[in-house]
């Protein structure tokens, strides 16, 4: 069967379509500035040359409809006709308490998303509309909605209620959710079949470590513990997010700067984190490069972001009661081997020793430990679409 994955941004649609006999994507692509002036689709076949289309495209149904004239296209094209793609997954960033695995979309399932808009609304109004637009555009195929909260639904209440009252729990959900859920799925499962146990009696911690970054607990191959919060925005210190901080910090800069909660929530997802810290990028690329050429505050940015990270694997350690693994996954992970070797430094307790000629790799799925560790420290690139293609796989098949 042939799957195509949507992922729906504000301004922005990536999307692949895969062949589920070898798992192996034919085309994938990217459509910008989606209501925008200079909107683009930048289309690739798997083992062709990219085409670059402009037009206008208002908005995400345009958007869509484009993705699959390109996808027949006779010259560019991957399939002869849109009867050969047996489903869609589309990815969906929140499903609150509702969903705690993918489901096939129906009226049901959508007036659910719609509930989640207050917990998500930069994320669930455009993964709905590009929902919307698939299912006007190719109604006779199963849809599946594959959300990032879902994973982390396993968590126990003691991970994720706060120290509120309870009642504001009740009223207005306020919890811990979690994201990055679909990489924390597919990266452990990896870590199974790479360690060559059963998920059960396996403890692991994943790393994602990019521009965005969170750090998972997974026993017996469930989620029972996770650093991003009720946003994003809680946990490490990111690109731009400023992660975990004292809340009266947010009442202080309101009160100085003369912030409106808007503005102060602005600044805090798009202006601090590493971006802030250094006054360089948000880039880790960047930022190594500005420290390698003298820059303090780019190595005191690098030096509390791996703080942060070494931080959160000691207390997960604790929360499993120990780990087997710990995974590094997205660009910095699977790209960084010095970020790595940072984080894992004086971990030794946990059974961690790293090989640092098997850890001078990027983007390469490798156990990167020396033979006698107990703890292992893999490199697992992340492939959220293979994941989500192989939930919807499933739930096309199950009918």
């Amino acid at each position: 069967m042939k799957i195509l994955v949507i992922n729906c941004g504000s301004s922005s649609l990536k999307y692949q379509l895969l062949d589920m006999d070898n798992q192996n994507p034919i085309a994938k692509g990217l459509v910008e500035r989606i209501g925008l002036p200079g909107a683009v689709l930048t289309h690739r076949p798997d083992g062709g040359e990219k085409e670059i289309i402009t037009a206008e495209i208002p908005n995400h149904s345009v958007a869509i409809s484009l993705v699959l004239d390109a996808l027949v296209n006779p010259e560019y094209g991957v399939v002869n006709s849109l009867d050969e793609i047996g489903a869609v997954g589309h990815r969906v960033v929140h499903g609150g308490e509702k969903f705690a695995s993918s489901v096939l979309i129906d009226d049901e399932v959508m007036a659910a998303i719609e509930e989640c808009i207050e917990l998500a609304p930069l994320h669930n109004p455009p993964n709905i509309a590009g929902i919307r637009a698939c299912q006007e555009l190719m109604p006779n195929v199963p849809h599946v909605a594959v959300f990032d909260t879902a994973f982390h639904q396993t968590m126990p209440p003691h991970a994720y209620l706060y120290g509120l009252p309870y009642e504001l729990y009740e009223k207005y959900k306020i919890r811990k959710y979690g994201f990055h859920g679909t990489s924390h799925k597919y990266v452990s499962q990896r870590a199974a079949k790479i360690l060559n146990r059963p998920t059960e009696g396996l403890k692991l911690i994943s790393c994602h470590l990019g521009n965005g970054a969170s750090i998972t607990a997974i026993k017996d191959g469930k989620s029972i513990e996770t650093s991003m919060g009720f946003t994003p925005l809680e946990g490490l210190m990111m690109g731009t997010r400023s992660g975990d901080l004292d809340p009266a910090v947010v009442s202080f800069i309101q009160q100085k700067e003369n912030f409106s909660s808007e503005e102060v929530n602005d600044f805090l997802n798009k202006k601090c984190g590493v971006l802030g810290l250094s006054g360089v990028s948000s880039d880790f690329r960047d930022i190594e490069q500005a420290r390698d050429q003298g820059n303090y505050r780019a190595g005191l940015a690098l030096d509390v972001f791996s703080h942060d990270v070494k931080k959160y694997i000691g207390a997960y350690s604790a929360a499993l009661g120990g780990v087997d693994a710990i995974i590094f996954t997205a660009g910095l992970g699977e790209n960084s081997p010095e970020m790595r070797l940072k984080v894992t430094e004086n971990l030794e307790y946990l059974g961690v020793d790293i090989d640092p000629e098997q850890n001078n790799v990027r983007g390469k799925e490798v156990d990167v430990s020396k033979p006698e560790a107990t703890c292992r420290v893999l490199v697992i690139p992340t492939n959220e679409e293979l994941m989500i293609a192989l939930d919807t796989l499933e739930i096309a098949q199950r009918g």
